[in-house]
């Protein structure tokens, strides 16, 4: 599978927002808080053009529930995915590259405190970000077809900043 790694595009956080509402309006009157996370949410850093979600939400059975209404807007539930306490649910456009991906966590969760405290931590640490944008697109380059070595590549720096954002939170 090739993917790309491309400059920032303003665009991402358009794209976001309107698939918020759709989620939103999916989940009805279930309490969850959304989040753009991911590299997309992250100002002027190079990224793989995928939108990240994190849904926090009080019961994941209650999500587990809805799936329906998630496959409804395209996307494919796929349980936790390799990740205990998440739900994954991943979409791809009309060619079948994704677009969009969703986690979903237990409100307070480790998951969703990781994933909001490395967010928050890359966008205060702008020089921090731009390492980690520079990484991803020397990753790419070097493994454009090898996507395990791309994200093999990314896991010693992921893990440092992630200890780091979790201290800084």
């Amino acid at each position: 599978m090739r993917y790309q790694v491309v400059p920032h595009d303003p665009v991402w956080k358009q794209q976001y927002a309107r698939e918020a509402e759709l989620i939103t309006s999916a989940l009805n009157d279930m309490a969850a808080k959304l989040h753009h996370i991911g590299s997309t949410a992250i100002s002027d850093i190079a990224a793989k053009p995928i939108i990240d979600i994190l849904i926090e939400i009080d019961d994941l059975r209650e999500l587990d529930a809805r799936s329906s209404a998630m496959e409804q807007l395209g996307y494919e539930a796929m349980g936790e995915f390799g990740i205990p306490g998440r739900r994954y649910f991943r979409k791809n456009d009309a060619f079948g590259i994704r677009t969009h991906q969703i986690h979903a966590f237990e409100t307070g969760s480790p998951g969703a405190l990781r994933h909001l405290a490395f967010r928050g931590y890359m966008i205060a640490h702008p020089a921090a970000a731009q390492a980690y944008g520079a990484l991803k697109e020397r990753l790419a380059q070097q493994h454009p077809d090898d996507f395990e070595a791309y994200m093999d590549g990314k896991d010693a720096f992921i893990k440092e900043h992630e200890a780091k954002a979790l201290a800084w939170a």
